[in-house]
């Protein structure tokens, strides 16, 4: 048992945060088990909260976020993200303009200070 004032203001947070942590922890692998193509979002957004309160890395919630994207939106009519997007029209290429060179400017104003 903690013996000094500190020492059991920490026992009281700590008993907090771990509960906390274990509400997030559960809450999150229950969407996890159960998600559909229906209530995605949602679990999504139990990711999202367990990232929030620091359950979960952020990287791990991005993740785990895309690999639900990929195959839940995938498997829909075969079509993905890429194949949605429209294409680009072709421009014409043109060709890049070259910049003047200064070097014998810069030369030449050296050589007439030299002369002086």
């Amino acid at each position: 048992m903690p013996i000094t004032k500190s020492a059991k203001k920490s026992l009281r947070t700590s008993v907090t945060k771990r509960a906390l942590n274990e509400k997030w922890k559960i809450s999150l692998s229950k969407a996890l088990k159960n998600v559909t193509g229906e209530n995605l979002s949602q679990a999504i957004s139990v990711v999202d909260k367990a990232a929030k309160h620091n359950v979960i890395h952020e990287n791990k919630a991005a993740r785990i976020k895309s690999r639900l994207d990929k195959k839940f939106n995938s498997t829909e009519e075969g079509k993905t993200k890429e194949t949605a997007k429209p294409a680009k029209k072709a421009t014409k290429a043109t060709k890049p303009v070259a910049k003047k060179s200064t070097a014998k400017k810069t030369t030449a104003k050296k050589a007439t200070k030299a002369k002086k």
